[in-house]
This record gives structure tokens, C-alpha cells and sequence, in this order.
């Protein structure tokens, strides 16, 4: 049990929309022997698309909008990428992924430097001591000085960092990277297929000047020396503690620099780690398997209409058919086809181990959040809904598909991708999102998966709060009051719409004993 723990390795890869994160998954997989050929996410002679995009709305777009999540061995390890979507209309859905992973890589575009999502997302990975590898993009273009990147990393990011690697040059004069970490010279030959070749040498030896000539080999000297005098010295466990992130230079779409990522990232990055529980701190080496639901996706196969709910194995061995505790209705479960993933392909496992991300299926017992267990009374912690800032309301653009249309927006809804209220003053279904892209989403996949046309009527409002109060008369006075803005969520929980923010300014001096939430965990 213990040694397919420390085997594990389960990560995220995080960046801003176009960095090249779809397209370092792609690579990884490459060299996990999962798919023999890398589809060029953007080129419209090759017909393939990339694997981690599978939904027919990110093959037309080319964006990722759901996180996929593929596993694949490499050496003696096992590894488990989710590949996140870097859109920030998908934020929440990222937010949610940080939950499950152990630790997280960061794709820095090498011309753009650090970008405003990348910042919300390295908060996140802040509040959680996550520990943080920074690969550095598209060195096979034009972009920055390595230095003025790093710089702004460490500002930006308020991390300190560490060079792993470094280049040589950039744009078209990109000869390579010099590996710190190993000692050797990798040189640069543009090839989405093939992995370029090492050259051990010596940094102080006349035959790095005959590689890369000798102008160049004394510009690396001098750098490498930099570096040592700058940067601190890389200690691997003040990058399990969060406090230091190690850099890695290259170019994902040309499999430059990513084999030198997986290596160094397989030897260092963190087995599975102890989670928190309301109740106490869970362990992976514990015996009892728990584990808890932090995604839900519907229609990954459109022949059978059915939801998969994805599940991290926190501690103990998830069997396949044994009997296991939703903690949430109390009542006992059990899985006779679990699945294991490579996007949207899957096959049935028969165990788990800590560090897993499992797929169970669900036909509505599960919701973003629940954890099952062994029969301990267990719940985890930190899957937040976020107060939406959109609003529309949903009407059914066809009567005769009322029924399908309901059916696409429940299991729509169960993914968390947004929320669903009902305004009490008319009855109508209203849906708040984080970002304007989640509607057009919602309408594609519901006229595509579900065969439901529906039309968007825009509504202006500011926020929705979740309100509650000790007070019960204080807290009736105020919904006869707002009762034009009062709705329910799925849960039957009171929600209130504000339409201003200094309506709701007003209504928090006015109400003292109610209490305004703005995430759905209270």
C-alpha cells in the first residue's frame, strides 16, 4: 500500500488562456506511451484535435472548457494530470480542480510573461501550500529576457524562484536549454515528433564552445554564474513547504524542454498529502478508504445519456463493488463499474489508491462536494460555490421540448458550472454564472447533448447573496419587503438578488441580525 502511495503523482497544469497548457498535456502524454501522435491544437490541416478536448464545442473553439483528467505510467510512477481551462469565464471549475491535486505546474507564455488569471490562480494555490513548478513557454519565438521573466514571477507571483534550466538564445536563434538540474546541454531540433538529443558536457569545456560556439558558451557562463549568486540554492523541501518554485525553460509544440520538466517533476513533486476534514486530518496511509466528489460532467459518452461524478481517493484502497457510506443521505453505495480516465476514454478499474482520481457513475445521488467513506461521519472541506455575477433568465425556445429541456438543465446544473435560481416573485428559472462564455456553453450543450433550444433573456443584476438569520420574524420582514428579489436555490435556501451594490449596502445596514453570504459554504 505504502509504495503505491509515494508512486503517485497528481498535479494540475494552470496558465491564462493560450500559454500552451492543452498542448504540454498533450506532450506529457506523449511520453507516458499514451497516444502516439500529439494533434496540433491549432493547425486545420491535421484533423486531429488535442486529446484533453474532447467536447465538440472546444474542438470548434479550440479552448478548453471542462477539466479532463488522463493517467498514464512513467518509470515506476504512476501520473495524474488534470489539464484545467485557463478561460476565466472557467475559473470556478479550476478553483475546484486545486482542491483534488497535490501539486501544480504553472505555463508562463514567454512573450506574455505573467498574466491577470495566472495571479487568481496562484492565490488559490497560496491559501493551500501547494507547491508550484513554473514552466516557461514558447522560447521558440521572440519574447522577453529570461531574467526580466523571472523578475516578474517572483513579483507577480510573490514566490521565490529557482532556474532549473536555461536557454540559449530565443526566437530563431534558439539553440537549447542548459539543464541545471542535470548537468547536460540539451540541443534544439525543431520537431513536434521526435525528442531532441542530450550532450553531457562540462560548462567550463572547449566542447560547449564547439556546440554552440564560443561567443554564446561564455554568455551561458556567465548567466549560470548569475544565477548561483542570485538565486538560492534549490532545496527540495523548501519546494514540498510552498516556498520556492523551480523553472524550467522550453517549447511545448516543438517537445522542447518537456521531457526535462517530467523527469525533475516525477523525482520531486509530493506522493499524495494528508487532507483536511472538518473533522480531523485525513491520511493517506490510513486503512479505511475516503474520498470525495470535486467534479461532475455530463454526457462524456453521448451514446448513453449519463453523468460521471470524478472522485479523490484520499485515504485506504477504493474497491471496485464494496460497500461504501454517502456521507451526505446516510445511505451505503456501491460501484460495479468505477472508471479510470484518459479524457474521454475510460476503463473499468477494479481498486483505487490514495492520489486516484476515480469516476463513478451517477445518475443524481452525487452533488459537487459529498464524500464517501468506510462508515465514518467525514466531510471535507473547501469546495466553494462562488456568488454568480451574471443573470439571465432560461426560457424554452421550443414547448414541445420542455421535458428535455428540464432533463439538460438539472444535469447541466449538477456540474456546478452554474447556478440555477427560482425568482419566488414570478416563478422563473433564472442562471448566474461567473462569466459571459458559460452561456453560450449552456445553450450549445443543451441544443447538441440534449436536443433542448433554449433563448437568453438578460436581467441586470449586481449580486445574489445567500441570506440567513437567528431571527425569524426580522428575517420575514425583510422578504416581504425585497419579496420582487427574493428567489430559492436548488437547495430550497433563500437567495437574495440584489440589483446594486448600493441596494445591498443599504439592505446589510438596515437588516443588522441577517447574515448576506456570498459563497454557497456557510
Amino acid at each position: 500500500m505504502l509504495d503505491e502511495i509515494k508512486r503517485r503523482r497528481t498535479f494540475a497544469i494552470i496558465s491564462h488562456p493560450d500559454a500552451g497548457k492543452t498542448t504540454l498535456t498533450e506532450k506529457l502524454l506523449l511520453f507516458g506511451g499514451q497516444i502516439q501522435v500529439a494533434g496540433a491544437v491549432k493547425s486545420n490541416k491535421i484533423k486531429k484535435t488535442a486529446t484533453s478536448d474532447w467536447m465538440e464545442i472546444e474542438k470548434q473553439r479550440g479552448i478548453s472548457v471542462t477539466t479532463s483528467v488522463m493517467e498514464f505510467d512513467y518509470k515506476q510512477y504512476k501520473v495524474n494530470i488534470l489539464d484545467t481551462p485557463g478561460h476565466q469565464d472557467f475559473a470556478e471549475d479550476t478553483f475546484r480542480t486545486l482542491t483534488a491535486v497535490d501539486s501544480v505546474i504553472i505555463v508562463v507564455d514567454g512573450a506574455k510573461g505573467v498574466e491577470a488569471q495566472t495571479r487568481k490562480l496562484m492565490e488559490v494555490c497560496r491559501m493551500r501550500n501547494t507547491p508550484v513548478i513554473v514552466y516557461i513557454n514558447k522560447m521558440d519565438r521572440e519574447g522577453r529576457d529570461p531574467f526580466d521573466l523571472l523578475d516578474e514571477i517572483e513579483s507577480e507571483l510573490q514566490i521565490k524562484v529557482r532556474p532549473l534550466s536555461w536557454p540559449i538564445e530565443q526566437g530563431i536563434r534558439f539553440k537549447g536549454v542548459y539543464n541545471i538540474y542535470e548537468e547536460k546541454l540539451n540541443l534544439y531540433q525543431p520537431s513536434k515528433q521526435v525528442v531532441t538529443e542530450k550532450v553531457q558536457v562540462d560548462i567550463n569545456s572547449k566542447e560547449l564552445d564547439s556546440n554552440i560556439g564560443e561567443a554564446l558558451a561564455n554568455k551561458l557562463r556567465t548567466d549560470l554564474e548569475l544565477i548561483d549568486g542570485v538565486y538560492t540554492k534549490f532545496d527540495v523541501d523548501d519546494y514540498l513547504n510552498a516556498n520556492i518554485a523551480p523553472v524550467f525553460f522550453g517549447s511545448a509544440l516543438n517537445n522542447f524542454g518537456v521531457q526535462e520538466l517530467l523527469d525533475c517533476f516525477v523525482e520531486i513533486a509530493p506522493s499524495p498529502r494528508p487532507v483536511e476534514a472538518e473533522e480531523r486530518e485525513v491520511k493517506p496511509e490510513e486503512e479505511k478508504f475516503t474520498g470525495f466528489i470535486f467534479k461532475i460532467t455530463a454526457n462524456i459518452d453521448p451514446n448513453h445519456r449519463s453523468c460521471v461524478a470524478f472522485c479523490k481517493v484520499c485515504s485506504g484502497k477504493f474497491v471496485r463493488n464494496a460497500p461504501y457510506k454517502h456521507v451526505r443521505n446516510g445511505k451505503t453505495v456501491r460501484f460495479s463499474s468505477p472508471t479510470q480516465f484518459m479524457a474521454q476514454k475510460k476503463s473499468t478499474i477494479e481498486e483505487a489508491y490514495p492520489g486516484d482520481i476515480i469516476g463513478l457513475p451517477d445518475n443524481g445521488t452525487f452533488k459537487i462536494g459529498d464524500t464517501l467513506t468506510e462508515g465514518e461521519e467525514l466531510h471535507f472541506k473547501g469546495l466553494p460555490s462562488f456568488s454568480p455575477e451574471m443573470f439571465k433568465y432560461i426560457e424554452n425556445a421550443d414547448p414541445m421540448k420542455t421535458k428535455q429541456l428540464n432533463k439538460g438543465v438539472d444535469q447541466l446544473m449538477d456540474e456546478g458550472v452554474a447556478q440555477l435560481f427560482i425568482n419566488q416573485f414570478n416563478g422563473r428559472k433564472l442562471i448566474g454564472t461567473v462569466g459571459q462564455l458559460q452561456f453560450e456553453v449552456i445553450q450549445y450543450r443543451l441544443l447538441n447533448e440534449y436536443n433542448a433550444a433554449c433563448r437568453w433573456e438578460p436581467l441586470s443584476l449586481y449580486k445574489a447573496c445567500w441570506v440567513e438569520s437567528d431571527n425569524a420574524e426580522e428575517l420575514e420582514a425583510f422578504k416581504k419587503r425585497k419579496y420582487q428579489f427574493m428567489a430559492k436555490d436548488r437547495e430550497g435556501r433563500d437567495v437574495f438578488l440584489a440589483d446594486s451594490n448600493y441596494v445591498l449596502q443599504m439592505a446589510q445596514i438596515d437588516f443588522k441580525s441577517i447574515k448576506f453570504h456570498f459563497t454557497s459554504e456557510f
